[in-house]
This record gives C-alpha cells, structure tokens and sequence, in this order.
C-alpha cells in the first residue's frame, strides 16, 4: 500500500529529524519552516519545501507540528495560510511540540470544527533519536485517531503510550521535562559547591553520577559539560519555557509547588547570560560563570 503524505511543520533540531526519518522510511513528505533555507537538504532528499503551513497541509494526510512554544504553534495551524485552513476533512492533525494543555484543547476544538482528528502527542527524545526513529509519543486523543496515526508514528518512534484524552500527552511531556530541568538545576547547584569547596570536580561527578544521584539525564549533562561540546540537541531556552509551562499548568490545577522556581530561575539566568541556544547542559557552564 501507498504510505500516507505527511507534512512536516517546522524544521528546528527535532522537526528536521522527524523529516529526514520519514523521508527514509519511503513517506512523502511536505515541510514548512518560517526560514526556507532550513529545507534545503530534504528538498534535496525529495522532500516537497512549501511557501506556508496551509500549502503544506494540502494533500497530506497526517500533519504533524514541532515547534518552539504556544505562540508558534497557533501560527502554524490557525489563520489564512495556517495548516487547518488547507487540511481536508479526516487529515490527523498532531501537535508534538511541548506545550500548555489551554492551547492543545483550544486546537482540538479548532481541528473538530474542521472534520479534522486531532492529537497532542509529545515526544521524549533528542536530536538523535528524532533522526533515528527511536522517540517515545506520549499520546492524548481518541484511540480512532491514534490508529489512524499509527503507521507514521511507528516510523518515527520506538514507541507509542496513549495516556487518554486531549491534553493527557502535554500534561505527561510537562511532567517529564520539569523532572529533567530540576535534577539539571539541582546538579549544577551541587557542581558549583564542589568547586568552591576545592573539591576535584571530576572526582566528586564520578561518585555522584555512579552512586544514587546518578540518574541517565545527569550522566548525559556531565559528559557533554565535561568535553565542552554543548552544540544543542535540546536548548537550554526551551526548557526554561517547559519548566514556566508546567508551572501555569500546577496553578491551573490549585497546586503550590516549590521546586520548580528555583529552578526555573536558574535557566532564565543562563538564558540572560546568553547560554540559550546551547544545549541545556550549558547551564552547568553559565553556573561557573556567574
């Protein structure tokens, strides 16, 4: 059988990814991205480069968005040349960028109006393993869309979990990234008393990232720190964004929570001191240059 049209919309790290994946996996594949030069080697990999989201939703039958915030992904769907107004009845439409459950339950009306599936579904993962078919879909939304979906998210992912309804997979995405940005917080606070205490830095990680601190996320931010490669496969700015994104969502729900301030606060420091275009392991480096 024919594999489905997908479009593609926004070609940041992970967008770009996802692309490249489906491209090789035999999918057509439509992209759309505000800078046109971001598609030149999928256009040189087949891939059609529309003009906007609605040009790129034309003919496809899942479309699937990766972007920076809310804001961006209301740009993407909605308005004159946004992808709904060129979706035809029955596309699946999938927003799998990290974002507040206001927003995906305010597209999810907006899809149902146009005879269109909807799904939120978010994703774990980095650069690499967007590129390489391994993310997790972190699912909400009917189990009829899901199935429809399920081929194209097979090739892009190790694995699919379907949480529930619209807004189950941003919740779950949220909770994710704020235990990832509070153990990074938290490490970086704790390298940074190692160091002013005299303490060999190296020594002191090793212990920590082999004993009971030593979570995968830890260990993957101290060896990017250590070798100074910090060329982004998630950038630090967008999980300041994340960790503020799973905060609204708390107070929405009536809860006061303490961690994620502080944490938040030590991000947004890295980001001011120019640190937010590099991989979030840049914060343990913004840290030591306070």
């Amino acid at each position: 059988m024919a594999k489905p049209r997908v479009a593609i919309l926004g070609l940041g790290l992970m967008g770009t990814g996802m692309a490249s994946r489906l491209l090789s996996e035999g999918f057509p594949v439509a992209v759309y991205n505000r800078s046109r030069e971001k598609a030149q080697a999928l256009a040189a990999n087949r891939a059609i480069v529309a003009s906007s989201p609605r040009e790129a939703a034309a003919n496809a039958r899942v479309v699937i968005s990766m972007v920076a915030d809310d804001a961006a992904s209301r740009a993407v769907w909605l308005g004159e040349n946004g992808a709904l107004a060129g979706a035809a009845s029955g596309t699946v439409l999938i927003e799998s960028s990290t974002l507040t459950t206001r927003w995906v339950r305010e597209m999810a009306a907006a899809a149902a109006r146009q005879n269109c599936e909807f799904l939120d579904a978010p994703v774990t993962g980095t650069k690499p393993h967007a590129a390489s078919g391994e993310l997790l879909f972190l699912v909400g939304g009917s189990a009829e869309a899901l199935e429809a979906a399920r081929p194209v998210l097979a090739a892009l992912g190790r694995d699919v979990v379907h949480l529930g309804p619209t807004g189950s997979g941003a919740v779950m995405k949220l909770v994710n990234n704020f235990l990832c940005g509070a153990q990074a917080a938290s490490f970086t606070e704790a390298m940074a008393l190692v160091e002013a205490s005299g303490l060999d830095p190296e020594q002191a990680a090793t212990i920590l990232c082999n004993g009971a601190p030593g979570s995968p996320l830890i260990k993957t931010i101290w060896a990017r720190a250590t070798t100074g490669d910090l060329t982004p496969n998630f950038a630090l700015r967008l999980m300041a964004k994340d960790l503020k994104y799973f905060l609204e969502e708390a107070k929405q729900r009536g809860l006061t929570l303490k961690t994620a301030v502080p944490a938040i606060e030590v991000f947004e420091d890295a980001v001011k001191h120019g640190y937010g275009d590099q991989d979030f392991a840049a914060v343990i480096e913004a840290q030591r240059r306070r």
